[in-house]
C-alpha cells in the first residue's frame, strides 16, 4: 500500500482509530527522514583551517577535545587543515585532509608541551593554497597570532577559542606583573576575531567582564561512555596498590603543577589519616613539573604517583578508583571531572566549570565555594563510607550518559558556519 493510498483511506476514516495513527505516524516519520536527508544534501561543506598550539599525542583537555571535535566535522563531510607544531610522535587515530607544520619549542616548566614558532610565511601560503572558508584558531599564542595576521591579510573570516584561563595562571608562577599584560592581549586578541567559542556560560561571562566584547558562543565538552565505563574495574589494579575491599581510594587526574594545587589535596588527605582508623589511599595520575615536590610532600603516606596514563590504562584506574578528588579551581571546563563520573565515581571538587554543571551535590558529589581552600579540605576529611560513595557513582554515571560528543561537533560546526562567508551559510 502507498502512503497516497493510506492518506487517502484516512481521510474517509476507513480504519480503526489505531490504524489511522499508525499510517499518520509513519506518513510523518517518512517526511521527517526525507527533510533530514534533504538537508543533510544541501548543508554546505566547509574549508576550515584549524590553529593550535597543542594536539594528540600530547595529554590535555585541549588536544583531547580538539580531536573530537576534529573527527567529527570531517566525518561530516568537512575539510580540514590542521596548523600545528611538529611533534616527536603522531597522532594516530585522525588524519586532517591537509596539514601543516611549523617548528616546535618547549613551554618552560612543561617539556612535554610544546608552542609553535610563529612561521608567517609558511603558515600564510598554507592557508592561501588551501582557501579555507573560515579559519579557527584554538590557541593564542605565537603560532596563533601569526595565523590571525594572516587571515585578516587574507580577508577571512575568523573564530577563536578560549581554553586555558592564562589570566588565573600568572598568581601562581610569580607572574602577577604580567596579569594586565595578559589580559589586554587576550582581550585584543578576541575581539580581532568575529567569534569566540568557549566551554561554558561560565567561561562566557568571565571573558566578558575581561573586556572579551566579540560573540561568544558555546561548544560544550563530551565523554565517550565506552571508553570511560565502570566495567573497566580492575581487581589486579587494586591488588597493585595494596588496597582491599575495605579501602577508599581516592583519585587524582591531570597535570601536576602549582595551578592545579594539588597541595591542598595532599596536606588534607594526610590530615585526615592521623585523625581516623578508616583505611584510605590516594592515587595521582599525570606528571608536570610539580611531581618531585609533591613526591617529597606525600612521603611516607598511602599515596602512589602512576605518572601520565591514556587508553585502557587510564580508564582502569578511573573504575578501580572510589571518588575523584578535584583542586583545581582555575578550570576553563575540566574534561576530568566527565570521565571520572562516567567511570562512576562521584566528585569532589570546586563549584566551578564542569564540576558546577554536571555535579549535583548530596547525590553525585560535593562542591567547595571557589576560593574556599579550608572547606575543600573539609570535604575530603568528611567522605562517607565505601557503600555510599558507590551508590552516589552509580547516579553519577547514569547522569552523564547522554553526554556524548554529538551534540559539542553540531554546536561547533553551527558557530563555524555562523562565521564563514555568508554566502555558503545555511539558512
Amino acid at each position: 500500500m502507498s502512503d497516497q493510498t493510506a492518506t487517502s483511506l484516512l481521510k474517509q476514516q476507513q480504519f480503526p482509530e489505531n490504524l489511522r495513527f499508525y499510517f499518520k505516524n509513519k506518513n510523518s516519520n517518512h517526511l521527517k527522514a526525507d527533510r533530514r536527508e534533504l538537508n543533510d544534501l544541501v548543508r554546505p561543506r566547509l574549508k576550515i583551517a584549524i590553529v593550535t598550539e597543542t594536539w594528540p599525542p600530547e595529554i590535555n583537555g585541549v588536544a583531547l577535545s580538539l580531536l573530537q571535535l576534529c573527527k567529527g566535522l570531517q566525518a561530516l563531510g568537512h575539510k580540514i587543515l590542521l596548523i600545528r607544531p611538529q611533534q616527536k610522535s603522531e597522532c594516530l587515530s585522525f588524519k586532517p585532509y591537509q596539514e601543516c607544520l611549523v617548528l616546535a619549542q618547549s613551554i618552560p616548566r612543561y617539556p612535554g608541551l610544546k608552542f609553535g614558532w610563529p612561521q608567517y610565511l609558511k603558515v600564510s601560503s598554507s592557508i592561501e593554497s588551501f582557501e579555507p572558508d573560515v579559519v579557527h584558531i584554538v590557541t593564542e599564542g605565537p603560532l596563533g597570532l601569526a595565523a590571525l595576521q594572516a587571515a585578516k591579510n587574507k580577508k577571512i573570516p575568523i573564530s577563536s577559542g578560549f581554553h586555558s584561563a592564562f589570566q588565573d595562571f600568572s598568581r601562581f608562577f610569580d607572574l602577577a606583573f604580567l596579569l594586565k599584560p595578559i589580559q589586554r592581549y587576550l582581550c585584543w586578541f578576541h575581539n580581532s576575531t568575529q567569534l569566540t567559542c568557549v566551554p561554558s556560560q561560565g567561561t562566557a561571562k568571565s571573558l566578558q567582564s575581561l573586556g572579551v566584547t566579540c560573540p561568544k558562543v558555546v561548544v560544550g565538552r563530551g565523554v565517550d561512555v565506552d571508553v570511560f565505563h565502570p566495567k573497566y574495574a580492575s581487581t589486579g589494579l587494586r591488588q597493585q596498590w595494596q588496597v582491599n575491599e575495605q579501602t577508599t581510594v581516592l583519585l587524582y587526574v591531570g597535570r601536576l603543577s602549582p595551578e592545579k594545587e594539588l597541595h591542598v589535596l595532599i596536606e588534607a588527605f594526610i590530615t585526615q589519616q592521623t585523625k581516623q582508623t578508616a583505611t584510605q589511599c590516594l592515587v595521582i595520575v599525570g606528571d608536570g613539573p610539580e611531581r618531585e615536590k609533591l613526591q617529597r610532600l606525600a612521603q611516607g603516606h598511602r599515596i602512589i604517583f602512576m605518572g601520565s596514563l591514556s587508553g585502557i590504562a587510564l580508564s582502569e584506574v578511573y573504575a578501580s578508583a572510589d571518588v575523584f578528588v578535584f583542586p583545581s579551581q582555575v578550570e576553563t571546563f575540566g574534561n576530568v571531572v566527565l570521565e571520572a563520573m562516567a567511570s562512576g565515581l562521584p566528585i569532589v571538587a570546586y563549584d566551578n566549570a564542569c564540576a558546577q554543571q554536571y555535579v549535583r551535590i548530596g547525590h553525585t558529589g560535593w562542591l567547595a565555594g571557589l576560593g574556599q581552600l579550608t572547606q575543600f579540605s573539609e570535604l575530603i576529611k568528611k567522605l562517607p563510607a565505601r557503600e555510599v560513595l558507590k551508590t552516589m557513582g552509580i547516579q553519577a554515571q547514569a547522569d552523564v550518559q547522554h553526554v556524548g560528543w554529538k551534540h559539542p561537533v553540531q554546536q561547533f560546526e553551527q558557530a563555524l558556519y555562523s562565521v564563514a562567508r555568508r554566502s555558503i551559510a545555511p539558512s
